[in-house]
């Protein structure tokens, strides 16, 4: 026998309902959604199982963030429930949404909620593997944390340019050298005027740079001629708003640094934790720590997934058909559900990885050459889709991608 135990959760409780084989409601309960809670939830699964000689429990529970994940986890390691070869599964809750619809005139309630939940696994169709070890857990909010510390990092740089477009309008135009290298930055911390950067002994300013950018400029006399170039060819401020955009930059300057401070500590807890996980995505030629760090966090264990097209779902990098009597849509659009993060890591890891690998490339060109709009953008997602079969195939298998070792990013 099997019992089917479907869970509504919310930030205060847990709406519970156990169904046997047959569908018939076993029992019904709230709990807290906190460790006293989960564990009574706990003994009322086993109490059940051991009365009932269970051989199987399978427990579902929709996907709500930090809510779902504490019971989820508890469920999964408890070693108890193990006993009756006990299954987690965390839902998507469209895919609870769409799956109630086939049930006429019900109301909506936390209770009929979670009976939706617990029928929904007993049919067992389309719903989300087992949850993640703890391993990957804590890789994933690693690597979700440093993608969103990216992101603000890139936004903040973006702020930055701006500003500095007010202090010295040419700077872009003449200088040719990256305005975030630690020379520039601790430039404009100076907050030097125009006019003094202008009449500053071109010596002194290369000797600057030097000092600050450690010896990595191979012509620093140079640099220093094109920044002075620069200011000596921009507008001019009002002292007013000369000091405001000194300030600004300043605060850019800060946080970007301190960006840059975080990501490399989080870099070294990722590497850390990759040193302890089985993989060899890095054997792909193009696809270094950072991509298969995000890859294989929101993967996981791979035996989730039954195999490669259900990765490609759970990323969103698969099609809708439209069809209707004889009548078949050849252009669909891309789904928009799915892992955003994993969708993200897919996609720059097959930018990546095509141009490393001829075979890539050329299906990446052949596909751009199928459409006359968003050629790149298209081409790119179908580039990731086929990555998906090869990631599957590498992680399944325990295999080393075979190829010259290329240079990786």
């Amino acid at each position: 026998m099997r019992l089917f135990v479907g869970l509504d959760v919310s930030s205060f409780d847990m709406k519970g309902c156990i169904l046997d084989q047959e569908g018939s409601k076993a029992d019904t309960f709230t709990v807290s959604n906190d460790l006293p809670g989960a564990t009574v939830l706990k003994e009322r699964i086993l109490g059940l199982a051991k009365g009932r000689r269970v051989e199987s429990v399978k427990i579902g529970l929709e996907s709500t963030s930090v809510y779902s994940f504490h019971p989820s986890m508890f469920l999964h390691y408890d070693e108890d429930l193990k006993v009756f070869d006990t299954q987690v599964f965390v839902i998507n809750p469209k895919q609870i949404a769409n799956f109630k619809k086939s049930y006429s005139d019900m109301n909506k309630t936390d209770e009929i909620d979670a009976f939706v939940i617990a029928d929904y696994v007993r049919f067992g169709r389309n719903q989300m593997s087992i949850v993640k070890e703890s391993q990957y857990v804590a890789l994933q909010q690693l690597t979700r944390s440093r993608y969103h510390l990216v992101k603000m990092m890139t936004k903040e740089k973006q702020h930055f340019l701006q500003h500095l477009n007010f202090k010295c309008s040419n700077f872009s135009q003449e200088v040719d050298s990256s305005a975030f290298g630690n020379a520039m930055m601790d430039l404009f911390l100076e907050r030097y005027s125009l006019e003094e950067l202008a009449q500053m002994p071109l010596d002194e300013l290369a000797a600057f740079l030097q000092e600050h950018g450690k010896n990595r400029f191979s012509d620093p006399d140079k640099v220093a001629a094109s920044i002075q170039r620069a200011v000596r060819s921009s507008y001019r401020l009002d002292k007013v708003v000369e000091d405001s955009m000194d300030l600004l930059l300043g605060t850019s300057i800060e946080l970007i640094r301190s960006f840059q401070k975080q990501i490399k500590e989080i870099d070294k807890a990722i590497s850390r934790l990759m040193t302890g996980l089985s993989q060899t995505l890095e054997t792909i030629p193009g696809i270094g720590p950072v991509y298969a760090a995000g890859i294989i966090a929101e993967i996981g264990q791979i035996e989730r997934f039954e195999d490669e097209s259900k990765i490609a779902k759970y990323a969103g990098l698969y099609w809708r058909k439209h069809q209707s009597g004889r009548f078949t849509a050849e252009d669909t659009s891309l789904s928009r559900q799915g892992n955003e993060y994993l969708r993200y890591y897919l996609v720059e890891a097959a930018n990546s990885v095509r141009r490393q690998i001829p075979e890539y490339r050329e299906f990446y060109q052949r596909k751009c050459l199928e459409v006359p709009k968003h050629q790149h953008k298209r081409a790119l997602v179908l580039t990731a889709r086929k990555l998906v079969r090869l990631v599957d195939a590498l992680l399944r298998k325990h295999q080393v991608f075979a190829q010259e070792r290329c240079v990786k990013i």
